[in-house]
């Protein structure tokens, strides 16, 4: 896989991020809320970390 295609994979898996934050607005979310809120300090965490790796990747 290139590059690009990877960028462009990560913007669409980023771009899924906003479906995780209008979750959160649901009051009837329950229980689930915990469950959201993990699944977004994960993604928050791998997407920082995939720019990292690029933005070093870069200037290598």
């Amino acid at each position: 896989m290139d590059k690009q295609t990877l960028l462009e994979r990560i913007a669409k898996i980023e771009s899924k991020r906003e479906v995780l934050l209008r979750l959160l607005e649901k009051p009837e979310l329950g229980n689930l809320r915990i469950d959201v809120n993990q699944a977004l300090e994960e993604m928050d965490d791998l997407l920082d970390e995939l720019k990292r790796t690029f933005a070093e990747s870069d200037s290598n």
